[in-house]
């Protein structure tokens, strides 16, 4: 175990990073300090050759119930928030580390929760996980992401519904239109994700990572022009 984080824990295994939430007495809901330890957290992930792929979980009793809004709430100013936020851009960090990010999600996804989780590649959910965007309901929108990404992992018409009228679903329905890859009873997800990340750590150093890197930059460009980046990431 790696020490130096008061809101997350953090060790790594033959090629296998485990990143955990580590605030359960508050459902893992996401602080400034928690923010700013996962940013440290992945900064450290990035920049380690070592680590081939990153499974991202939560401690106690749900992976992450959203924002503490006891703290962002009462932020000093808009524009001070703004300006924090762009100075240390965790989300951004999430979504460009080079490493597959496999998330086991379970209990509260919620908010934030569930916009961490959509910049993971692989999600993974255990039988009693519940998703949601409550933000409206407390006079919100979501801002890490959730109305950008929300749509491009089920489309327009669910997200703009789920966003909407911020109604939970649960583990079958999120399975069902897509939202994650896989439903495991609760005392087999860890194996699961444990499972699934040996499975890519045999494709070899550095193969998972340019397909990832191929999928996720490819899909954004015309087709012609991803043919010739997936060329280049095979023979290059």
């Amino acid at each position: 175990m790696m020490p130096g984080y008061d809101t997350m824990l953090y060790e790594k295994h033959d090629g296998l990073a485990y990143v955990r939430l580590n605030r359960p007495e508050r459902l893992n809901a996401f602080n400034v300090q928690m923010r700013d330890d996962l940013y440290e957290v992945m900064s450290a992930i990035r920049d380690d050759s070592d680590v081939q792929c990153v499974l991202i979980s939560g401690e106690g009793r749900s992976f992450c119930a959203g924002a503490d809004l006891t703290e962002f709430l009462t932020a000093p100013s808009p524009v001070r928030a703004w300006e924090t936020r762009r100075c240390r851009d965790v989300w951004g960090l999430v979504r460009s580390l080079p490493q597959p990010l496999i998330v086991l999600l379970h209990g509260h996804v919620l908010g934030s929760g569930l916009e961490l989780a959509l910049f993971c590649d692989i999600r993974i959910a255990s039988s009693d996980a519940v998703f949601g965007f409550p933000e409206l309901g407390v006079g919100i929108i979501p801002a890490a992401g959730g109305t950008q990404t929300l749509p491009r992992a089920i489309g327009q018409a669910r997200a703009l519904e789920m966003l909407l009228t911020g109604r939970w679903i649960d583990a079958k329905e999120a399975y069902n239109i897509g939202l994650i890859n896989r439903v495991v009873a609760p005392e087999e997800l860890v194996a699961e994700a444990e499972a699934l990340g040996a499975d890519i750590l045999q494709c070899g150093a550095g193969l998972a990572m340019r397909v990832k890197e191929a999928v996720l930059r490819g899909v954004e460009m015309p087709l012609s022009e991803a043919l010739v980046l997936e060329q280049r990431l095979a023979f290059g």
